[in-house]
């Protein structure tokens, strides 16, 4: 059964960090691409950043589905603890939101079909 679980949420002032982490179970995720998603309260889910799984050996494309980010968050990979993170810096109140891994076997556009059961992210201003 495939699985994600996300970890590292938390309560941060602003202009703090946290790193998320979303750990593959039953799967390996570099055969996968997986993106980060975000739900603030009342507010539809968006993708925020994706990676793209490893293609003949080589690493994965990142695709920044929110621009507005980029200079702040930052994916990254370590598939031999079959795990990607969601490195976010400088974080504002704006980025409070429950936090969403999700594996894709196709690229970072397409349909993602395993979720993981997110994490909460508090920034305090």
């Amino acid at each position: 059964q495939m699985q994600l679980v996300e970890s590292g949420g938390g309560l941060v002032q602003t202009g703090g960090s946290l790193r998320l982490s979303c750990a593959g179970n039953g799967f390996t995720l570099d055969d996968y691409a997986v993106g980060w998603f975000r739900q603030a309260p009342g507010k539809e889910r968006e993708g925020v950043v994706c990676v793209s799984g490893v293609v003949r050996g080589e690493e994965g494309s990142i695709y920044y589905y929110d621009r507005s980010v980029k200079d702040r968050f930052t994916i990254s990979s370590d598939y031999g603890k079959n795990t990607v993170y969601l490195q976010m810096d400088s974080l504002k109140p704006e980025d409070t939101a429950v936090y969403y891994c999700a594996a894709d076997q196709g690229s970072c556009i397409g349909e993602f079909y395993t979720w993981g059961q997110g994490t909460q992210v508090t920034v305090s201003s």
